[in-house]
């Protein structure tokens, strides 16, 4: 009959044995020090200086002094000396100074996490998966990089997403508070597109791009193109604002038929343009000048424009043309003016245009 048992040779209490608890407390104290196995450290060659009783180390390679000769075995401080474990194959131990769990293989404790993962059905990194969110993550950063050369990679980095068909959605969602504020992908075709939100469930494209062309769409962005479907009269000597009864278009409805003006409805840089066209009233000695105003009141720098030449009734034109900076709520009137004889700015022709270029 073998003395120890077998796999933690705790020792045996043998027949007519005397001081049978001097063999039975060192079964105990080989328990206490393996039985849910936690060390302080893996990494030191020699004993700390001030142990506490029941204090458990695994020894690093290069064992010396009362651990010479003990590497990868736990060495356990009881009673006031130093007891030598060694390890077998499956056994687990928790490494405090590290917060890992490791295992013994038959020649070197290794890690506990698989080389790889698969076929996974729930996965929560900080926090729980659910199957409306198999993979879920709580972190503050997280890194992707790419596998180098060196190591064997190829030094690119891909990070690929995958939809059945054209119909469907494909997407990064961004939030605020779980509202949806942002959606970027490829939301019920391939064409690529951003879209805001300011409650989640009212959404505005600010920008699409066409898959098949690579052509770039801002739907939101302010543009309009205004016209007047009549003769606007406008005497000698008097700046007047033209009125522009009519649009071609008018995307965010930026454009007042009714004022006769443009209204900024955000900050940015806008570009401008405007025809005004003659018409005569009673000679076409009249002296023809157009302009863009800046509410109300500034004149454009750079929107000026005057024709002194001789008239041509519905030929004679005036093209103007400038950027500027517009906070939101600032207005731009196209008005005209004549100088020597009166006359009209003609119907159908005379246009004002615009849109946010930045």
């Amino acid at each position: 009959m073998a003395d120890a048992t077998t796999h933690l040779l705790l020792p045996y209490i043998l027949a007519a044995q005397a001081q049978k608890h001097v063999t039975h407390n060192e079964a105990l104290r080989i328990l206490d020090g393996l039985v849910q196995l936690s060390v302080h450290d893996r990494d030191l060659t020699a004993p700390p200086g001030s142990p506490a009783d029941g204090d458990r180390y695994i020894v690093a390679s290069g064992g010396a002094g009362d651990w010479a000769d003990w590497d990868m075995n736990v060495a356990l401080w009881a009673d006031g000396a130093w007891l030598r474990l060694p390890p077998r194959t499956g056994w687990r131990a928790w490494i405090e100074d590290e917060g890992v769990l490791l295992v013994y293989d038959g020649s070197d404790w290794i890690g506990t996490t698989p080389a790889s993962l698969q076929n996974l059905t729930l996965l929560g990194v900080g926090t729980t998966a659910d199957p409306a969110n198999p993979f879920s993550a709580k972190l503050n950063a997280a890194l992707w990089t790419a596998k180098t050369t060196a190591e064997g990679g190829t030094g690119d980095l891909f990070y690929t997403m995958n939809k059945e068909a054209a119909g469907d959605d494909l997407g990064l969602t961004l939030q605020t508070g779980f509202v949806t504020k942002a959606l970027l992908g490829l939301f019920g075709s391939d064409k690529f597109r951003l879209a805001v939100s300011p409650d989640g469930s009212m959404f505005f494209d600010g920008l699409i791009v066409d898959n098949t062309s690579g052509i770039v769409d801002q739907p939101r962005l302010p543009r309009f193109k205004a016209y007047t479907d009549y003769d606007n009269y406008v005497g000698v000597g008097a700046w007047t604002k033209i009125g522009l009864n009519n649009t071609d278009y008018n995307d965010q409805g930026a454009f007042d038929a009714g004022a006769n003006l443009f209204t900024a409805p955000v900050d940015g840089t806008y570009l401008f343009g405007a025809t005004l066209l003659f018409k005569v009233n009673s000679s076409t000695s009249a002296r023809m000048r157009g302009r863009l105003v800046l509410n109300g009141s500034k004149e454009i720098r750079g929107s000026f424009g005057e024709n002194s030449a001789t008239h041509v009734s519905l030929a004679t034109a005036i093209w103007l043309q400038t950027m500027v900076p517009l906070s939101a709520g600032d207005t731009v009137e196209l008005q005209g003016y004549f100088r020597a004889q009166d006359g009209y700015f003609a119907a159908e022709h005379t246009s004002f245009w615009g849109c946010k270029v930045g």
